[in-house]
């Protein structure tokens, strides 16, 4: 084979590739590009086991941050990702959601496991010390601020979520007010590769 054919057959190779690239479906939450590794962590799981992101290796994860007396924007996630789980059917079996919470006081596992199951049995939350979840956060760009309201107190905190793939990478970023169609859509993109 003549060098100018090999060149033009490289060429013809690498304009079909970058075509089949082009043709694979767009997630709808933004990407990460390059893909990095989703930090590890160990909390008390709402399922009375240790909960470290790397037990769901293989499964396609959605980690998001919150806590149990959040009044509209945590319930309205944790439908959403509930109703997203519904429309991949069977599929869904290999997507585990992940709750972290960011209230460590009044969290415990056992009030984070009746709140996640009014949404969906399968839902893991994870709650920990201050430091621990403090480190968490850190590791995830997530913010909290404690607010006081007489004798009470709620927070205001990061709103997203994450989409980390089969192998533990954080994929996507899907922000708040997505509907449960997106989170399918993406979840299922996931799932195949």
């Amino acid at each position: 084979m003549s060098c100018r054919a090999l060149t033009a057959l490289i060429t013809s190779l690498l304009l079909t590739a970058s075509a089949a690239a082009n043709d694979a479906p767009a997630l709808k939450a933004g990407v990460f590009s390059p893909a990095r590794q989703a930090p590890d962590f160990s909390l008390q799981g709402s399922d009375g086991r240790e909960l470290k992101l790397s037990r769901y290796r293989g499964k396609v994860v959605v980690v998001g941050f919150g806590f149990t007396s959040c009044p509209d924007v945590c319930p309205t996630t944790l439908a959403t990702l509930a109703a997203a789980r519904r429309e991949l059917g069977a599929a869904a079996a290999d997507v585990q959601v992940v709750y972290v919470t960011v209230d460590y006081e009044r969290d415990v596992p056992e009030r984070m496991k009746k709140y996640l199951s009014a949404f969906d049995t399968t839902f893991v939350g994870g709650s920990g010390s201050a430091a621990q979840l403090a480190a968490v956060r850190k590791d995830y760009g997530i913010s909290a601020e404690k607010k006081q309201y007489g004798d009470s107190y709620t927070y205001a905190h990061s709103s997203f979520t994450y989409l980390i793939d089969r192998g533990g990478r954080i994929r996507a970023l899907m922000p708040y007010g997505h509907s449960p169609d997106d989170y399918a859509h993406d979840l299922a993109i996931l799932l195949k590769e």
